[in-house]
């Protein structure tokens, strides 16, 4: 994903000058190492849930103040620093924002997105 490409696009809706007051981008990339053993890692494969990200972005569309979510997971074989998601959460101010992307990757991370280290031996 561009993201400044995927803002653009956002802020082509005529909401969204009304609307939206702060934008927050979370960009995953994959560690050489392990979070839990520290370990060096060689692949990182990933496997997303995609209906479940769906209802996850519906979900948090109701939340106040939030006006668009953008969501990209690549799904495959990951070296380390490579990209493999992405959150885009545009909403009216930061209180309301800032919550809202937190959470939101917290829920995607632990509901919809499985991933399996490839550790160098």
């Amino acid at each position: 994903m561009d993201i400044s490409k995927a803002i653009a696009t956002l802020k082509e809706n005529p909401e969204f000058a009304k609307n939206v007051g702060m934008v927050l981008v979370h960009n995953g990339i994959v560690r050489a190492w392990s979070r839990h053993t520290k370990e060096n890692v060689e692949f990182l494969e990933v496997h997303p849930d995609y209906e479940k990200i769906a209802e996850i972005r519906e979900e948090f569309m109701q939340r106040e103040g939030i006006h668009e979510i953008v969501i990209e997971a690549l799904e495959g074989r990951f070296s380390p620093g490579d990209d493999l998601l992405y959150l885009i959460v545009a909403g009216d101010i930061r209180e309301n924002v800032k919550p809202a992307l937190a959470d939101l990757l917290d829920r995607v991370k632990a509901e919809a997105i499985t991933k399996k280290e490839i550790i160098t031996a």
